[in-house]
């Protein structure tokens, strides 16, 4: 992984831009979560490849973060990442946002629940456990009323994810928490999450789409008006 790779991650609402060398993240800067990532994505790429004295071309592939996450955040940023490896012909590579949330949990957790919020007192859930010095999914990400989810917690789970701050409160005292810091995607666990998975094909890249789950508010309401 001598080669440069361009890592998006923009599942929440400020997102971030990183590029890695040498196995290591040799750049790095975050969007601004009060403007549209459509705005500043590109000339974050533009900014952290002159900084490095590297032409677009010059890239091994795009390490993206797919979801779930924010709509506007995760469309921005797949599609970025599709358009980037198809016009440059360079490897693609998706990286799920849970899987890397889940890398991040510190190293005296055996499992750990990462939640996002899923609106209306639901969250997205999905459960991990350590193999070695890697996390393996134990399930699909599942939709779950917070509250069904909190009384099927076991004792020796640990939680994180970007909605662990809204439901901390109400968990029972035994359940370990992941730090704050550890709760949102890096680049850095984005990046090395990426390095154990394949590349997209073609087709496959054509056919990315983020990780919603379920369609955004307002489709649903016009769902319930139609």
């Amino acid at each position: 992984m001598s080669e440069p790779w361009l890592i998006l991650e923009t599942s929440g609402r400020g997102g971030r831009v990183g590029l890695a060398r040498n196995g290591q993240i040799v750049g790095r800067a975050e969007l601004d979560p009060v403007r549209r990532h459509n705005r500043d994505l590109a000339a974050t790429v533009q900014r952290l490849l002159a900084e490095s004295t590297l032409r677009p071309g010059q890239l091994r592939g795009v390490m993206v973060s797919i979801g779930p996450g924010s709509f506007t955040g995760l469309r921005v940023g797949v599609m970025s990442a599709k358009s980037l490896a198809w016009a440059l012909d360079c490897e693609l590579i998706t990286v799920a946002t849970f899987s890397a949330i889940a890398s991040q949990t510190p190293p005296e957790a055996v499992s750990v629940d990462v939640i996002a919020d899923a609106l209306q007192g639901l969250i997205f859930v999905q459960s991990f456990r350590r193999t070695g010095a890697n996390w393996q999914a134990q399930d699909d990400i599942r939709i779950l009323p917070a509250t069904e989810w909190i009384q099927g917690l076991l004792p020796t789970t640990w939680v994180s994810g970007p909605a662990l701050s809204l439901y901390e409160t109400a968990l029972p005292p035994e359940i370990a928490r992941a730090p704050l810091e550890s709760r949102h995607p890096t680049i850095d666990a984005v990046y090395h999450v990426g390095l154990r998975q394949s590349p997209l094909s073609r087709v496959e890249l054509l056919q990315l789409e983020p990780l919603y789950l379920r369609a955004s508010s307002a489709e649903e309401k016009a769902a319930r008006q139609g």
